[in-house]
């Protein structure tokens, strides 16, 4: 038997290995039954917060899904099984195993092959949260179109991904580190649609008004939930949906602390000739040090913020409204039945 290797080279998989999506059980029960999930990444577990705060967190975002309403689906990798519905072994796991990979869409079938542990991105966690038919999905902040893209290309996946996914993200925008402006003109362009929850301004991740305006509103999760049914009785649009949700003014960081920050970041970017896939984790500590733990404090706010309403969203669906893959209001698949119909595999 042919054997492959991971990047740590740990011994892998059969050459010709089949690696479907598993279910864990919370969330396989819940496809039965009808229950609404709400899809969840794993790299603010890996990536986005230091430990222990990460596993910490990561349990406080689950438990505020359920205690809004709806069943958690956290997605990761681990040994080269793609899961959705990670347990709280697989999120310690994660959590504090080093060389954790961050996995984009690309990614998953080599990161599969090789048997690596990963973290999925806004982009992954949208992708495969749609081929399990959860059509809800919460995250901290959206990526985008990267300041110096003019001469990078530095674009996020999000955003190409998005364009082609039926999905509701609900997020606090995108980081302000980022070009705003330019990635809402992306996101018209890929024909992503993007509405304020009550709000016309879009937020900026670690404040609530990013200085942009937005054509659309929604005041509940009664009428998100309206509009993802609207568009699946059209079946006209299946590209994703934001949900922009911003922090209340009394919880984002201090708007003149964040701009000071922000500015000072980028006179140091250019002072140090930082560029491309080094400018996004450096200014990201920056502002944690220059604000002395501020911004990794409003960074959990937002993501609670964002579970809370995503839950919301996914339970407001009536009784009996389609939860396939086709009519993305919460749960996926027929009861018993996983996408496509067959029957889910549970992780044990």
């Amino acid at each position: 038997m042919v054997i492959v290797t991971d990047p740590a080279n740990r011994p892998g998989l059969p050459e010709h290995p089949t690696h479907p999506i598993r279910y864990g059980e919370h969330v396989a029960e819940a496809r039965r039954t009808g229950r609404p999930i709400v899809a969840l990444e794993s790299t603010i577990v890996s990536h986005g917060l230091p430990r222990p705060d990460n596993l910490r967190v990561a349990r406080e975002i689950e438990a505020t899904v359920r205690e809004a309403g709806a069943v958690p689906a956290t997605i990761g990798m681990v040994g080269g099984q793609l899961v959705v519905g990670l347990d709280d072994a697989q999120l310690t796991h994660l959590a504090g195993a080093d060389g954790v990979t961050k996995l984009s869409v690309r990614d998953l079938a080599v990161a599969a092959a090789t048997g690596a542990d990963g973290a999925t991105t806004v982009a992954a966690t949208s992708a495969v949260a749609a081929a399990a038919g959860i059509g809800v999905f919460a995250t901290g902040g959206l990526g985008g179109v990267h300041r110096e893209a003019v001469q990078t290309f530095d674009e996020s996946a999000d955003l190409t991904t998005l364009a082609r996914t039926p999905i509701a993200v609900v997020c606090a925008g995108v980081k302000s580190i980022l070009d705003v402006g330019a990635t809402l003109e992306r996101l018209e362009t890929l024909g992503v649609a993007v509405v304020g929850y009550r709000t016309r301004r879009f937020p900026g991740f670690f404040i609530t008004d990013g200085g942009f305006d937005l054509d659309w509103s929604v005041d509940s999760p009664e009428q998100v939930a309206a509009v993802l049914a609207a568009r699946t009785a059209q079946n006209v649009h299946h590209g994703g949906l934001i949900v922009a949700n911003p922090l209340p003014v009394d919880e984002q960081l201090d708007p003149a602390l964040h701009d000071r920050t922000l500015a000072d970041g980028l006179a140091l970017l250019a002072r140090d000739g930082i560029t491309g896939k080094a400018v996004t984790p450096f200014l990201l500590s920056h502002f944690h040090s220059a604000t002395q733990g501020a911004s990794l404090a409003v960074n959990v706010r937002i993501i609670l913020n964002n579970a809370r309403l995503a839950a919301r969203i996914a339970a407001a669906a009536p009784p009996g409204a389609d939860r396939t893959g086709a009519g993305p209001i919460g749960a996926g698949g027929p009861t018993g039945a996983g996408p496509g119909g067959t029957m889910p595999t549970v992780a044990g």
